[in-house]
């Protein structure tokens, strides 16, 4: 064996095993004259990439005399094998205006950066696809299969589908790649129907459906399907589609669920791999079961970004903010950068626990020492900071002038902290420039007619109604899922057919005469319908949280929490309700609604009152 075909062997098997190794191996290479010496070139830049010494082949690729097809697909490779699809399209960039043109392999990589990208990106991945439509290269298979997973990941399946049968061979990655995209854009039937269909029905296949519909909300069917492929006896050898699954128990608060879930991932043996790990903690803390999310983070043997982030958010959602703040100082003495979403967290901890000093120092710290242009969401979490914090001139300044524009929500964070304290004169004011955008949401139109009302402006109070009415302002209806462990339950406002209507209603009827004893008066600002206060009143009774939780009283095991879902915000007056309920019953209640999470325990709330 020549000098030249050992040291081709020893890059070969150095790939994806040690950068030093790599480097080595190079400065042999020089050393023996053999940096030209074909493929010698082209199996470091491959090497290089797979060891994630992206700026390595970056240079060794800018040295070459003769840039080919080959090194150009190893180059894109490596950069999107290191995450950085910017990177590889701007080096693509400079090279198609330098009149190279793009091989199969090639294309194929450019595909994939593009797909890396996102939907924001959807212009560069169509410029793409016209060059390869328009090259030689136009019937491959392979990069047609991923154009199809490209527009999948863009949120595009007609464009997808319109290549998926343009593909004379389909395989296995084409029909996964076509099932993703009808599931993840939420066209379940298509996607169902293409499944049904596919002669491929492996793991890989299953979890393309599962995520996709896990993706798009469709959370109860991603369950039912990974019933379903379970009975059909398919072995889970890839953790994927139990990450999904996982995911799916989180978003939908099926606590217990995702407890059984958990016993599945440890018999399956995949108790230990990192990004499963990151999955339970992530629903362990959106089930409100923070002791069990802190007891997975603390035994993970390996935490990336995605594993302090979890936790950190986690804590903050729940009210705890000296404990994520504690959890950041230790992710940054663990050397563990933080990214954007772990300073929504941040800020959104330090807004809980008014910390404004802290909350501008973080958000300071996240633009000038981690390069991290801020949000929307880091704007609106330091609003909300300042607001509940009293700061209302700082907030309004803040609106006005950050650069990304606020949307409704924003505006009526800040209408509501001025009517919390009692800044009548600001409060108006916003409302008129909240009223001017035409607003869509129905709790913003609540919001607009009760800061009229308390400013006693009664014909801006008509004029909110009467744009209701106008513009057809639907109330979405409101509705409560109680867990209970074996079953989960769900009432609507005004349920009346329930098997156990008597029994609910007569437990709030009871719930209600002692909680007036205590002074309770209903408060029924949020019920705009032109009636008396005794049907207003009414009104709120028929409210669906009250209804899940005098359920859960009856149903639960005495003594444990009662876990409540509402798709909906909480009412003001729900959210005193169930504060006393949580002191008359001498029960914990969480109640996780569109907004906030909220542990109601002796007669106070996690939020501090303010979601």
């Amino acid at each position: 064996m020549s000098v030249a075909e050992f040291l081709h062997s020893q890059l070969c098997s150095v790939a994806r095993q040690s950068p030093c190794l790599a480097k080595k191996i190079h400065g042999q290479i020089i050393k023996a004259g053999l940096n030209q010496h074909e493929p010698i070139p082209n199996t470091l830049l491959d090497a290089y990439g797979k060891c994630g010494l992206v700026e390595d082949a970056i240079q060794l690729f800018d040295a070459l005399p003769r840039r080919n097809p080959v090194a150009w697909a190893s180059l894109l490779t490596a950069c999107n094998l290191a995450n950085r699809p910017r990177r590889a399209l701007s080096i693509s960039r400079s090279l198609l205006a330098a009149g190279f043109h793009p091989d199969h392999f090639v294309f194929a990589s450019l595909v994939k950066a593009c797909s890396n990208l996102g939907s924001l990106h959807v212009k560069q991945g169509k410029q793409v696809h016209v060059r390869f439509f328009l090259s030689p290269f136009s019937d491959d298979d392979v990069v047609k299969s991923s154009l199809v997973d490209m527009y999948a990941k863009f949120g595009l399946p007609d464009y997808g589908r319109a290549v998926f049968d343009s593909i004379s061979s389909l395989n296995s990655i084409s029909w996964t790649a076509m099932i993703s995209g009808y599931a993840r854009s939420g066209r379940k039937l298509e996607a169902f129907q293409l499944f049904r269909q596919t002669p491929y029905r492996n793991l890989f296949a299953w979890t393309a459906l599962i995520s996709g519909l896990v993706q798009s909300g469709n959370g109860f069917e991603a369950l039912n399907m990974f019933v379903e492929m379970r009975h059909d006896g398919v072995s889970v050898t890839d953790p994927l589609v139990l990450s999904s699954v996982v995911g799916a128990c989180a978003n939908l608060a099926l606590w217990e669920l995702g407890k059984q879930m958990h016993g599945l991932v440890i018999a399956l043996g995949y108790g230990s791999c990192l990004f499963i790990s990151n999955a339970l903690v992530d629903m362990y803390a959106k089930c409100s079961d923070l002791v069990a999310a802190k007891y997975i983070f603390w035994d993970m043997c390996r935490k990336d970004v995605v594993s302090w982030t979890s936790i950190i958010v986690g804590s903050a959602q729940h009210g705890q903010a000296e404990e994520a703040l504690g959890l950041y100082d230790g992710m940054v003495l663990a050397g563990v950068k933080p990214n954007e979403v772990t300073f929504v967290g941040l800020i959104h901890a330090c807004s809980h626990a008014g910390l404004v000093s802290k909350g501008r120092a973080l958000f300071r710290s996240m633009v000038e020492d981690y390069g991290i242009e801020p949000s929307l969401q880091h704007y609106t979490c330091l609003l909300d900071l300042f607001s509940r914090s009293g700061h209302l001139h700082e907030a309004e300044s803040l609106i006005r002038t950050m650069p990304v524009s606020p949307d409704e929500p924003t505006w009526a964070a800040l209408l509501s902290a001025c009517k919390r304290h009692g800044n009548t004169q600001m409060a108006v004011r916003i409302a008129d420039h909240l009223l001017n955008l035409k607003p869509e949401e129905p709790s913003s139109y609540i919001l607009l007619s009760n800061v009229y009302a308390g400013a006693g402006m009664w014909e801006n109070v008509s004029k909110v109604r009467k744009l209701m009415m106008v513009m057809e302002v639907k109330k979405e209806p409101g509705y409560s899922c109680v867990d209970l462990g074996k079953e989960s339950h769900v009432f609507y406002a005004g349920e009346t057919s329930h098997p156990m209507k008597n029994e609910i209603i007569g437990l709030i009827k009871e719930l209600d005469a002692e909680m007036r004893k205590r002074g309770y008066t209903p408060d029924t600002s949020s019920v705009l319908h032109d009636m008396d206060q005794q049907e207003k009143e009414r009104q709120l009774f028929w409210h669906s949280e009250r209804l899940a939780v005098a359920y859960g009283l009856l149903k639960a095991v005495p003594g444990t929490i009662i876990r409540i879902v509402k798709n909906l915000r909480v009412c003001g007056d729900c959210h005193t309700v169930l504060k006393l309920i949580s002191t008359i019953t001498n029960r914990e209640i969480y109640v996780r609604d569109a907004k906030r999470y909220h542990h109601f325990k002796d007669g106070n709330c996690s939020c501090n009152d303010f979601w």
